[in-house]
């Protein structure tokens, strides 16, 4: 390859093989618009010498300009491949159905030692799950379960609003999982903290809040807290370095395992302005789900809950994901019974009290199958066109089904921020002299925070026995103040207008 240049333009820079003045520049280089400095040369004789190692730049540059997001992959960032068991630079090659594509994912994010984990936290690979029992016979939960199923839940539903008040144009699904990650270890910090404030209260201030250990997991088969699935992805997304754009619409999936027990639940955003198509197809999923929960009483055959979704969809213009399912949970995170979303299924059984499992309907605005990515994780519609999902953890009560806690978004908030002023309260007093005060002041704090939930529950009870007398729940969509849910859900809506909640 010959040089060129001009002596006007080059005559500055030194020659990259001997140093000496070079007035000659590698045509390629200026082809590829690369920086004059490594392609100023002083003769031919030293462009032909340095030909074998100069000719790298011209491919890092080619390989730059084919993976846009090489300054990510630089830092660390690595796409996801074999169930999140490998990583790779490049993006691997793929017969990409719709116009999403991968981003690299950042490192495994820390999880505190002391943190209680299941046995799938390391690998994504659960041990004790599949030899169960209970993959075939679908228990009935003692009330002690129950209530930790229920404390559970109220943690995923507070970690879940948290996640939709950052949603918007140019964030980062690895931005939202952060947020999901750290509002999870907070919520239960400060749930934590309430049982043992009165203890420290009343020290000598040497007790420090890392002697309470929660017993908190919030893994996922990434060591990700959220799975997020954007436009055409089904489910199972995994957080990375794509920013959201005006226009699309983003599924939330949150599982916190606390106590030993899980709660699941996900919900659809809508990210700005969305075009009417996706709205109707986001809307349609929730009315799914909800005319779902509605049915959902002892006596009813599993199998009756996809007849309703399948026929709601279809006479929307949709259709409805047949590879996955909903499932029982609790101790573990998937087990009997199996749930499918569709029409003519073979699910086996009749539901009890006692009972606790998930609907989770997947919505296709075109066919219902699915193609799975490289990363062995994420699955995508076959043509490309948008899903939606909607997510509820349900307990099967005697007279119907329970959405037991209701999460009044203010007056939960009211309640954290009790939380909060005793904690302020205990840890941080101005002087000695006002330690001898704070028990009383921190016992106050407290006293508010038992007051404003005892209120929560009371209004619960209230609401669950006015709907639970025939056996269901009212399907039409309600007001975000008082619906009542155990794992609280709503009616599709923009992160903007979640974000004054």
């Amino acid at each position: 390859m010959a040089l060129g240049g001009s002596q006007e333009t080059v005559a500055a820079l030194s020659c990259a093989r001997c140093g000496k003045p070079a007035n000659l520049q590698c045509p390629k280089c200026v082809e590829l618009k690369l920086a004059r400095e490594s392609a100023a040369f002083c003769t031919q004789d030293c462009f032909k010498a340095a030909w074998t190692s100069h000719k790298s730049v011209h491919l890092k540059a080619k390989l730059s300009d084919a993976n846009p997001n090489s300054d990510l992959v630089n830092d660390g960032w690595l796409y996801c491949t074999r169930k999140g068991q490998s990583r790779t630079p490049k993006l691997p090659y793929f017969d990409w159905t719709g116009t999403l594509r991968p981003f690299p994912i950042s490192t495994k994010r820390s999880v505190p030692a002391h943190v209680e984990k299941p046995d799938w936290a390391v690998d994504g690979t659960p041990k004790i799950e599949p030899n169960s029992d209970l993959q075939h016979v679908v228990e009935i939960k003692t009330p002690e379960q129950i209530n930790r199923m229920r404390e559970t839940s109220r943690i995923a539903r507070e970690v879940l609003d948290a996640a939709a008040r950052v949603i918007q144009p140019g964030v980062t699904t690895d931005e939202i999982d952060r947020v999901v990650h750290e509002a999870t270890i907070a919520a239960v910090s400060l749930i934590t903290f309430k049982i043992y404030v009165i203890i420290k209260a009343v020290s000598d201030c040497n007790i420090f809040l890392e002697d309470i250990h929660p017993p908190l997991t919030i893994i996922s088969s990434q060591n990700l807290a959220a799975r997020r699935s954007v436009n055409e992805v089904i489910c199972h997304g995994i957080p990375d370095a794509r920013k959201l754009e005006d226009g699309d619409i983003v599924n939330v999936d949150v599982t916190v395992c606390y106590k030993g027990v899980h709660g699941d639940l996900n919900e659809t955003f809508f990210v700005g302005n969305v075009d009417e198509e996706s709205k109707k197809l986001v809307q349609c999923t929730y009315e799914c789900l909800e005319k779902a929960i509605a049915m959902v009483k002892p006596g009813v055959r599993f199998r009756e809950i996809g007849e309703v979704i399948n026929r709601h969809a279809t006479m929307s213009g949709f259709s409805v994901v047949k590879s996955y399912c909903g499932h029982g949970i609790g101790e573990l995170f998937h087990c009997a019974p199996n749930i499918p979303h569709y029409a003519k299924n073979k699910a086996v059984g009749v539901m009890k009290a006692g009972q606790t499992f998930t609907i989770e309907p997947m919505i296709n605005a075109g066919v219902w199958r699915d193609r799975m990515w490289p990363d062995g994780w994420t699955a995508v519609t076959a043509d490309g066109k948008r899903s939606a999902q909607f997510e509820h953890t349900l307990l099967v009560t005697e007279t119907g089904v329970e959405y037991q806690i209701t999460l009044a978004t203010t007056i939960f908030s009211l309640w954290m921020c009790g939380v909060r002023l005793a904690y302020l309260v205990v840890e941080f007093g101005i002087q000695n002299w006002f330690c001898e005060f704070r028990f009383d002041i921190g016992w106050i704090a407290i006293s508010g925070c038992n007051l404003l939930e005892g209120v929560i529950n009371i209004h619960c009870t209230v609401h669950q026995l006015r709907h639970s007398s025939t056996g269901t729940l009212n399907s039409q969509p309600a007001k975000r103040s008082y619906k009542t849910s155990w794992l609280a859900s709503e009616p599709p809506t923009t992160a903007d207008d979640r974000s004054s909640l």
